[in-house]
């Protein structure tokens, strides 16, 4: 199987609440029925329906139709490959350990019982470093 690189982010997805079924074919260049089809076959793309029993696909529904179409059609992936790589993935994100929360004392970014000078200086050097890193 190959490995599939991050789907490209040349499609702009409004930033809204919901998508009908139309709007999502816009966005990815499906039709319809390719949608539903893929909502049978990967239970992770799963939108709600609306009291008219209309679809409702929220933004993470649509980078994952986005996902989904990168894998099968640039990919190549088969639809159970595609499936094992989304879970695969799923799974890493999920056994991925934490970053450990900042230091702070009393919910404050600064502690005030410590000089604030030193403090500042200290924050002044971190963002120097961070924008050679940037450069």
């Amino acid at each position: 199987m190959a490995t599939a690189a991050a789907p490209p982010q040349s499609v702009q997805i409004p930033d809204r609440l919901y998508f009908r079924i139309g709007d999502v074919c816009r966005l990815s260049g499906l039709k319809a029925h390719v949608l539903r089809y893929w909502e049978a076959e990967f239970p992770p793309l799963s939108p709600k329906k609306s009291g008219t029993n209309q679809r409702l696909y929220k933004r993470k529904d649509v980078e994952l139709v986005l996902e989904i179409k990168h894998l099968l059609y640039d990919e190549k992936f088969t639809l159970e490959g595609a499936r094992e790589h989304l879970q695969k993935r799923k799974s890493l994100i999920r056994s991925a350990p934490k970053p450990a929360p900042a230091p702070v004392a009393q919910g404050l970014l600064f502690d005030p019982r410590a000089d604030w000078l030193a403090q500042a200086g200290a924050v002044r050097s971190e963002l120097k470093s961070i924008l050679r890193l940037l450069e």
